[in-house]
């Protein structure tokens, strides 16, 4: 678990000092360091990280949403993130399919890339049942996602100008595209205050949909049996349970603000500490023998979603 924790903080300077996603230098490092998860002293603690350090990350995400900022925003962006989010994770199960992947890839993938990035992916890789290349697959879904946030957060904001979006409607655009939080902060403080303000809660409300995705995820892996051994996954794990409850304690303004803030700094410490532990278990050539194909779904995917809230967006005006 220290060995995890040092990779983090490495991760964290240099993220804060030259830009790239958090994720993918805990990924990076985590996969340097993956002698560690043999055999030995660190092997038990690494994968106590990667797997229940991880859940308790994604039940402190609760804390960075209250109902009150979703409803702030008004319908135009609910009937936005509800339909893309719908039709985003429907697309990708179904063309992952008929692409010969397993069908939950394209629930993973289409998780992440409808919901809130790296998050999302280690949240739904969480609550899927175990299979031999889950963790692969998971990998291969943060490097993707993190790469084409980082792509999106420099090319939509050019694109919103390019078409004219006024300060609002680019907002809601950014806010309902970009896969991380991270990312969409960056490029919508970027445009300006505004466009920024109303990013962070558009994007804030795909993080609320979470919650309904894993139970999709966990109802549907229960009512298709792809759950591996006697015993069916719980309707709700418990983390799931958490970040619901987190939110509803969020919402009341009970909490000092102080408090909020510092349990999603802990969030996000959990999550880069588990996705170093996942790549301390994970071997480089096993990422590189995933082909052209799954590139090519995230990439379909991410245009998707881009081209649907737009869509969305000039019919809602």
């Amino acid at each position: 678990m220290i060995a995890c924790a040092v990779v983090a903080a490495a991760a964290t300077f240099l993220s804060q000092h030259y830009g790239a996603p958090v994720m993918l230098f805990a990924l990076m490092l985590g996969m340097a360091m993956n002698f560690l998860s043999a055999e030995g002293p660190c092997k038990r603690g690494i994968e106590f990280t990667a797997r229940h350090v991880l859940r308790w990350g994604v039940a402190l995400l609760g804390l960075r949403i209250t109902a009150a900022q979703v409803m702030a925003l008004g319908w135009n962006p609910v009937l936005v993130v509800a339909v893309s989010l719908v039709l985003t994770i429907g697309v990708s199960m179904i063309v992952a399919r008929l692409t010969g992947f397993n069908i939950l890839f394209g629930l993973l993938s289409g998780g992440a890339t409808a919901i809130c990035g790296a998050s999302a992916a280690l949240a739904l890789s969480a609550a899927l049942p175990a299979h031999p290349l889950k963790e692969r697959a998971t990998l291969f879904t943060v490097v993707g996602v993190s790469a084409l946030s980082t792509f999106t957060m420099i090319l939509y904001p050019m694109l919103a100008r390019a078409i004219g979006l006024d300060d609002h409607t680019a907002g809601i655009f950014l806010g309902a595209t970009i896969h991380d939080v991270a990312q969409v902060v960056g490029a919508g403080y970027g445009m300006s205050q505004e466009v920024g303000d109303t990013a962070t809660l558009v994007k804030l409300m795909r993080v609320a949909c979470l919650l309904p995705v894993i139970l999709f995820a966990v109802m549907y892996t229960r009512a298709t049996g792809k759950a591996t051994g006697d015993s069916r996954p719980p309707l709700l794990p418990w983390f799931a349970v958490g970040f619901a409850v987190l939110v509803a304690i969020n919402s009341t303004g009970w909490l000092p603000s102080a408090l909020s803030k510092t349990g999603s700094q802990v969030s996000s410490w959990f999550l880069v500490a588990a996705m170093a532990g996942i790549g301390m278990k994970t071997q480089l050539r096993d990422l590189a023998t995933v082909g052209l194909k799954p590139v090519l779904l995230m990439v379909g995917e991410t245009a998707f979603l881009a081209g649907l809230a737009l869509a969305l967006l000039r019919w809602a005006h």
